[in-house]
């Protein structure tokens, strides 16, 4: 009896549009086709047969990578982004820096004394034993 193997990580099936290949296959491919056999021919009578084969298959090399590569799940094109990204745009060396929450609270606790002693200054000398009601000195 013929049996069919299903696969467990469903993840990494692909929908198949046209002849087995994916919509980003057939795209890439048919790219690759538009720019490369016009380039054929007309290199062919320039540059010779051989060496007119030679660049349209260098001409449609990358669409074919494009379509076919694949590493980690992520297409040439972001694994191309990342690979610059890394190795360009970032800095070479990165500082390993941490909140730490116990210098937080350090910080907080002596923002809150300062608070306290400013607010304590202020307010031995606004008292001016007028009652329960006192007074601002300004208005006085």
């Amino acid at each position: 009896m013929a049996y069919v193997t299903i696969p467990k990580d469903l993840s990494k099936v692909q929908s198949k549009v046209l002849f087995g290949l994916t919509k980003r296959q057939v795209i890439c491919f048919g790219a690759a086709a538009l720019i490369g056999v016009p380039l054929f021919f007309l290199t062919k009578g320039a540059l010779g047969t051989t060496t007119a084969a030679l660049c349209m298959i260098l001409v449609m090399l990358p669409f074919f990578l494009f379509a076919m590569y694949e590493k980690n799940g992520q297409p040439l094109e972001v694994f191309l982004g990342h690979l610059i990204e890394n190795k360009f745009i970032r800095p070479k060396t990165r500082i390993y820096q941490t909140n730490n929450l116990y210098s937080a609270l350090v910080r907080q606790y002596e923002l809150e004394q300062e608070v306290r002693k400013i607010a304590g200054k202020n307010g031995k000398t606004r008292k001016t034993g007028r009652g329960k009601a006192q007074a601002d000195p300004r208005r006085a």
